[in-house]
């Protein structure tokens, strides 16, 4: 995977755990309803990418390079705030989304893809 001159912060990447590919997933939620919009993957790089240039970057493991959402489409995801969790192997990432966030055309990547969970109840 390329990288550019400029680097992650090495206190903020020491905190990632990767998969073995040396990716994070990146959940993708709207800042202002909370609905999740997608999941995308992320190295180094496209973090801080992500971190830096207000517009979310992901690496894109079928294509193998970094791809900014919406360059494209038109559907951008401008970056209202990153977190990591506390394993340090997911990020969330509130966005505002312009479009639709999946590539099929739909508000996000969960619509109409029900899987009929039987729903529990609090004990």
């Amino acid at each position: 995977m390329p990288t550019s001159d400029a680097a992650l912060d090495p206190a903020l990447a020491a905190r990632l755990t990767r998969d073995p590919a040396g990716l994070v997933a990146a959940i993708v939620q709207q800042h202002d309803t909370g609905e999740v919009l997608m999941l995308g993957w992320m190295d180094d790089e496209a973090l801080r990418r992500t971190l830096t240039e207000g517009r979310v970057t992901f690496w894109s493991r079928s294509r193998a390079e970094y791809w900014r959402k919406g360059d494209t489409s038109g559907h951008v995801q401008h970056v209202r705030s990153v977190a990591l969790d506390c394993d340090g192997d997911a990020l969330l990432v509130r966005v505002d989304q312009v479009g639709a966030a999946c590539h099929t055309g739909s508000r996000t990547c969960f619509d109409g893809r029900d899987l009929g969970a039987v729903v529990g109840g609090a004990a």
